[in-house]
């Protein structure tokens, strides 16, 4: 199926050409920018294919490429979550991964593509970027400090893409935040005292994760996240047993249990936990998209040298959370990381409706430094 906008044609990404210009495209519009990463080309188009999320799951999708006088110019994965909607009682859609040339005609071709197709399957609000169903990656649109390293699974774009975005009519729904902290942080000398008064006064330990014992430790995260997750919360829902199946296919190649921590009372009953992974995204910079046949050699050589973290999540139930169990599980991660060698851990993607977690990383010693922005539109019938 074709779309023709004088000369933009948007084509439905299906056959081999097309997804390969998907995934192609992003190495042209960020050739010599520093701060972008590329993917390894292969996983990628797995992950578009929806193999390592739910993004088949949930609902139906599209992805979309556009073309400007035959060469690719832009391309967009719309989809619907079902899962979401039917649950919340929304009649939402979702895009993601988008990228285009500047030029707003490409852009806004993408966009009303996207549009009819979600207004055809009778949705009434329209978000995005948001990461695809069942991923923790590739959320909103960076719209500040374009210069820092971007770390795994995070995103970097184009700075014009916002100015699309807002051209085009889309408004700000909720920005997430990216908080740094370094190890000359003056807080972890105070929370080395109060930490072992809080875990000794309200009965809890902190434990690495078992790798050797995943599949109990991930039915232990999926109890705490459903215990844990605020019911206002418009963008989440409880997790099922598939979702967190592939929490743990993505987990288990990069983690390293030494930055990952589960709580848990005297009982042994899980009380809170937290994601953190080394910054793979440094390896994945010398790659240039390609793990084989040369790129193995590089992976193994710069894997020893990853210096940073990306701090991901934290949940704590809420009998727990004012009783020294988030510092606990901070103090714990992030003196694992100074032992390692790494410069500094980064937190993210903190929505700025999560409160607690922001005034927890606030308290620890973070410093806000990126800002990423959804956006969401109406569609009008």
């Amino acid at each position: 199926m074709e779309l023709v906008h004088s000369k933009v044609i948007i084509k439905k990404a299906i056959d081999k050409n097309e997804i390969e210009d998907f995934i192609k495209l992003p190495f042209k519009l960020y050739k010599g920018e520093n701060a972008w990463v590329p993917p390894l080309k292969s996983d990628f188009k797995k992950y578009i294919n929806g193999e390592n999320n739910m993004l088949n799951e949930v609902g139906p999708n599209v992805k979309l490429v556009a073309y400007r006088d035959g060469k690719v110019a832009g391309r967009l994965l719309v989809g619907i979550n079902n899962h979401l909607n039917n649950a919340k009682g929304f009649k939402e859609g979702y895009i993601s991964l988008f990228e285009s040339i500047n030029d707003e005609e490409v852009a806004f071709s993408l966009l009303n593509f996207a549009e009819n197709w979600l207004k055809e399957k009778d949705m009434d609000i329209i978000k995005g970027p948001l990461s695809l169903p069942g991923g923790d990656d590739n959320r909103g649109f960076l719209i500040d400090n374009f210069k820092d390293p971007t770390l795994i699974m995070n995103t970097y774009n184009k700075e014009y893409y916002n100015e699309l975005f807002i051209s085009y009519g889309f408004d700000k729904y909720y920005d997430c935040y990216a908080y740094k902290t370094d190890f000359s942080n003056e807080n972890i000398d105070r929370y080395e005292k109060i930490v072992p008064y809080a875990m000794k006064k309200h009965k809890f330990k902190v434990e690495r994760l078992d790798l050797k014992n995943i599949e109990k430790e991930m039915r232990d995260i999926k109890l705490i996240i459903n215990k844990a997750m605020p019911k206002e919360w418009d963008d989440f829902i409880p997790l099922d047993d598939s979702e967190i199946e592939i929490i743990a296919k993505q987990l288990v190649p990069f983690a390293d249990p030494d930055l990952i921590y589960i709580a848990r009372n005297l009982e042994g009953e899980p009380i809170g936990f937290n994601i953190t992974l080394p910054d793979y995204n440094q390896v994945l910079k010398k790659l240039n998209g390609m793990l084989f046949p040369f790129g193995i050699f590089k992976f193994l050589y710069y894997k020893r040298k990853i210096d940073m973290a990306r701090f991901f999540v934290l949940f704590v139930i809420p009998e727990y959370r004012k009783k020294g169990v988030p510092s606990a599980i901070y103090l714990e991660s992030f003196k694992k990381a100074k032992e390692k060698g790494y410069k500094f851990v980064e937190g993210s993607t903190i929505w700025e409706y999560n409160t607690e977690m922001k005034n927890d990383i606030e308290r620890f010693g973070g410093e806000l430094y990126k800002t990423y922005r959804i956006y969401k539109k109406s569609i009008f019938k």
